[in-house]
């Protein structure tokens, strides 16, 4: 592997590190319907203020959000909104781990 490739699987690894958590999970789906502002995330989220921005910092310096302030307030939204395309992917790879454990089962009972 060269210098170049470890460099490019390392800024991915970056992005998935910051979509592997839960709460950025859902702030990702919550994005998904368009831009808004912290305060209304950390309330549909339940989490604090505080904490939901350390979670957004992450995920905007790995690319996948901006934000714009409007006075006090300061408003995200997906940067990249393929990544919905990758989180429906590991549905599928849910649904289909599922299905696969679940006819299993079956078999053995």
């Amino acid at each position: 592997m060269t210098e170049s490739d470890r460099q490019l699987y390392e800024m991915k690894a970056q992005v998935m590190s910051a979509l592997a958590h839960p709460t950025r999970l859902a702030i990702v789906d919550l994005l998904a319907d368009g831009e808004r502002c912290v305060c209304d995330i950390a309330e549909r989220v339940d989490s604090e203020r505080t904490t939901v921005s350390r979670h957004l910092s992450m995920m905007q310096k790995a690319g996948l959000l901006e934000s714009r302030k409007e006075g006090l307030m300061v408003f995200y939204k997906l940067k990249t909104p393929c990544v919905l395309k990758f989180l429906s992917c590991v549905s599928d790879v849910l649904r289909h781990s599922h299905a696969s454990t679940a006819q299993l089962l079956r078999k053995l009972g």
